[in-house]
This record gives structure tokens, sequence and C-alpha cells, in this order.
């Protein structure tokens, strides 16, 4: 379960790192420039169509969706393996516990075979030293 753990603090960490990387002014994984940001003077200011910021809020969605969905099926595949990990540990204490039992179902044997055998020897002894008399 620990292990499950760290991987999904792992992963969350990985989106936060990639998440904070977008907003900044540099294109990661090579993706080429979309277009030369020129240098405006205070008095001079761009204006976005209403097209541009309606692609540019598109493209957000999609990838913060894309991003949820991953983000979604990692969590979802550590739950997986938590529990799998989880299903591991009890069988191999089922084992365990079986394999004890079984190891004092044969010791209660031995007991058993032992004492019958002290109970004859000590039974045919006083047998024959009462008898003897």
């Amino acid at each position: 379960m620990l292990k499950g753990k760290m991987k999904s603090r792992h992963y969350v960490k990985i989106i936060s790192i990639v998440l904070l990387m977008s907003f900044w002014k540099f294109p990661i994984f090579a993706e080429p420039l979309t277009e030369l940001q020129t240098n405006l003077s205070e008095n001079e200011m761009r204006y976005y169509s209403d097209l541009e910021v309606d692609l540019l809020i598109d493209e957000l969605t999609e990838a913060a969706l894309e991003a949820i969905n991953t983000a979604a099926g990692e969590a979802a595949r550590s739950a997986f393996i938590a529990s799998l990990e989880r299903e591991a540990t009890v069988m191999r204490e089922n084992q365990r516990l079986r394999s004890e039992a079984e190891t004092l179902r044969s010791n209660r044997l031995l007991i058993g075979v032992i004492s019958f055998i002290g109970g004859l020897f000590v039974g045919v002894t006083g047998t024959l030293i009462i008898g003897g008399r």
C-alpha cells in the first residue's frame, strides 16, 4: 500500500510541475513557436479577436481534460495495484496460517502416539508389577 501511495504522490508532483511549466514563456517539449511576440510599447496594445480567445479557451480546456483523464487513469491504476497488493498480503498470511495449522496437527498426532505408547508402557508395567505379586 505504501508503494501505491508513493507512486500516486509521484504522479501528482509530475502533473503539478507540468501545469506550472505551462505558464512559463518557453516552448515545452520542443513545441514550435506559434508566433513571434513583438515588443509593444505602453501606448500600443494588442487586441485579440473573439475567435482567437475562443480557440485559446478550447485548447486549454482540451489540455486540462486530457490531464484530468490521465490523472484519473493513473489514480485508478494505483488504487487497483494497491488492492492487489493487499489481497496478495492476505493470501500470504492465509497460507502461513494454514501451514502453521498443518504443523500443529502433525504435532498433535505425534503427541497422541507418544502418550498412547507411554500409557501402554505404564499400564503393562503396572499390571506386571501388581499382577506378579
